[in-house]
């Protein structure tokens, strides 16, 4: 595919991103610095931390993004929100009950090949990324990429 194909191939991802079939524009609660909210549970939200030295709860993969940054973590949460197919990958939207709604440090995206289903708890091994910019609007305060995801 020559360079003008790749262009409209990820205009076309980027559109389904902001067109609500994965990440809303805005997605603060996303770790998007630019700010909607994330999805909403129905109930309340309370996942055991996952186990092990790289092990991360949503919360503090945020207050220690910096010290994580390009590092391994393991994060284990309920998945709230799985858009596939997107620039190649799949972005699951965790949370377990850690951080704060309002400052948007309560959900944290991941990307992965696997496809775990609405309402899985489920853990995710992968590499933190402190400000991550994918272009376009496209910004995480926090991302974990190429996660491998385990029920």
């Amino acid at each position: 595919m020559n360079r003008f194909g790749k262009w409209i191939a990820l205009c076309v991802s980027i559109g389904a991103l902001a067109g609500g079939n994965a990440l809303a524009a805005g997605d603060a609660a996303s770790g998007r610095s630019d700010g909607a909210k994330a999805p909403v549970p129905s109930d309340k939200i309370k996942v055991e931390k996952a186990k092990g030295a790289d092990a991360r709860t949503v919360s503090e993969a945020y207050e220690k993004a910096a010290k994580l940054d390009k590092k391994p973590v393991v994060v284990r949460g309920k998945v709230v929100k799985v858009s596939q197919g997107i620039m190649g990958k799949n972005w699951v939207h965790l949370q377990d009950g850690s951080g704060d709604p309002g400052k948007g440090t309560n959900n944290l995206v991941i990307t992965t090949q696997d496809v775990p289903k609405v309402g899985d708890v489920v853990t995710a091994k992968g590499t933190l990324y402190k400000d991550k910019d994918f272009g376009s609007g496209y910004k995480y305060q926090v991302i974990v990429e190429e996660a491998s995801v385990k029920k």
